[in-house]
């Protein structure tokens, strides 16, 4: 563990997990005042619908949405490390005319299909305004290049701020909603205001950053003229949005399954459930969140890489141990009392999505790995096969068990995912001599 901490990447990772995680850790109570609220005061159905609405939205965000972050910081780091500030704008504009041309694009869509969707999802004549309404999020949802922006720069600490700014807005707008009786609109508008200024505060950061760096022209959006002169671009934009779009869509598309086929209640009770665990995952996405920049200015040739990969999952799966162990302690008093005990039934369902944890947690690495090599194909085919996988068991063993069918589903897509990923790692291991490419001077030396 000595030799661990010498390691200056490693070091570099944890202390942006720890950036992140602090305000995660406010973030998630917050998430939880919010639902606690929203539960309390509507019944079970409409709580179930005001999910489903955000839901809507989120998965319309997330099938559209191009990982630009990753982009950004995939083909920005070199470039940044060798002075080279045109190839670094470049990028940044390539992935602002991304965000721009898919926000709207998705925003408009979900809108159309809104109307043919709704009904299926249980949306009514009376939500559909609401509904149509929070669709216009889309664009600033879909939107990560600020992100990306901020990671480049290592300002890790700015994302972490801005990391509370949503949870904290929709707490108060939920206590304000509760107290005073507003109901389904008003905890609608509450979330909604919410998600827009945390996503406009992420923009302003970005902003101010690059214009610290006189980089500000690097925000003229731009497409076919950009990635002419970013060998690669357009292959590695496809591949990462498909991928990640499917994996991002589980949670929301998950909702809309699950309260299509069960009802909307039986929706809400899988979003509290569903919430909790993906709060006590956190850290695994805190540590992935700081461990892709780092794994991106490390030789792939070399074994570096992967003994970091190997070291952040095992400690990643060390605190998935001791999550599970909290979360199977108390996460009945916590439903009990943050929900009320007529969402009680969430716990069982909790249980057994909680037992995906350690093998999610110790094998986040994997993605990265794969996008250091440039294997982006095979991770999207895993990514493809694991989330097949795991939608035809959710409908299937929803059908046959109810909630409990849902949280088996979940916990079969948690291990498809893990051995998709885990067989072309291995192989690009072995063959790892063949991606040898050259480490600036700077790299390596302790953060």
């Amino acid at each position: 563990m000595k030799r661990w901490f010498a390691d200056g990447a490693f070091r570099s990772i944890l202390r942006n997990a720890s950036y992140l995680g602090s305000s995660k850790l406010v973030g998630a109570v917050l998430g939880l005042v919010s639902l606690g609220c929203a539960g309390r005061g509507m019944t079970p159905a409409l709580f179930g619908m005001l999910v489903i609405v955000h839901a809507y939205a989120t998965g319309a965000g997330s099938l559209v949405k191009f990982q630009t972050w990753q982009f950004v910081v995939r083909y920005g780091t070199h470039p940044l490390q060798a002075g080279e500030a045109g190839t670094v704008r470049d990028t940044i504009r390539f992935a602002f005319g991304l965000d721009v041309t898919s926000g709207l694009i998705g925003m408009v869509a979900a809108m159309i299909a809104l109307p043919l969707l709704g009904p299926r999802f249980g949306i009514g004549p009376e939500e559909l305004t609401l509904a149509l309404l929070y669709c216009t999020l889309v664009p600033t949802m879909t939107a990560a290049t600020p992100t990306g922006v901020l990671r480049l720069l290592d300002r890790f600490d700015l994302i972490a701020m801005q990391q509370i700014v949503t949870p904290a807005l929709r707490a108060i707008g939920a206590l304000i909603a509760y107290h005073f009786e507003l109901g389904f609109p008003g905890f609608v508008a509450s979330w909604y205001i919410a998600d827009l200024a945390g996503d406009l505060t992420v923009w302003g950061m970005a902003v101010e950053e690059l214009r610290r760096r006189s980089m500000l022209s690097a925000l003229r959006p731009g497409l076919f003229g950009t990635a002419r002169r970013l060998p690669g671009s357009w292959d590695f934009v496809w591949t990462t949005n498909i991928a990640h779009s499917v994996y991002a869509a589980w949670g929301p598309i998950s909702n809309v399954i699950v309260g299509a086929m069960l009802g909307p209640a039986a929706a809400g009770l899988f979003k509290i459930a569903g919430t909790i665990a993906d709060s006590a995952g956190k850290p695994a996405d805190l540590l992935a969140r700081g461990f892709y920049p780092e794994i991106m200015r490390l030789d792939p040739a070399t074994k570096r890489p992967w003994r970091l990969a190997l070291r952040t999952g095992l400690i990643a799966a060390a605190i998935g141990a001791l999550v599970l162990l909290v979360v199977f302690v108390g996460g009945k008093p916590v439903i009990g009392f943050v929900f009320g005990e007529k969402y009680l039934p969430a716990f069982g369902l909790l249980q057994i999505m909680t037992a995906a944890l350690i093998l999610e947690m110790g094998t986040f690495p994997l993605e990265s790995l794969l996008y250091m090599v440039g294997r982006q194909r095979a991770a999207l085919a895993a990514q493809l096969s694991s989330a097949l996988i795991y939608c035809v068991a959710l409908v299937v063993l929803s059908h046959l068990w109810g909630l409990t069918g849902a949280g088996i589903a979940f916990l079969f897509g948690t291990l498809a995912t893990a051995l998709c990923m885990l067989l072309p790692t291995v192989q690009s291991y072995r063959r790892r001599a063949v991606y040898a490419r050259p480490v600036p001077p700077e790299e390596g030396a302790p953060a």
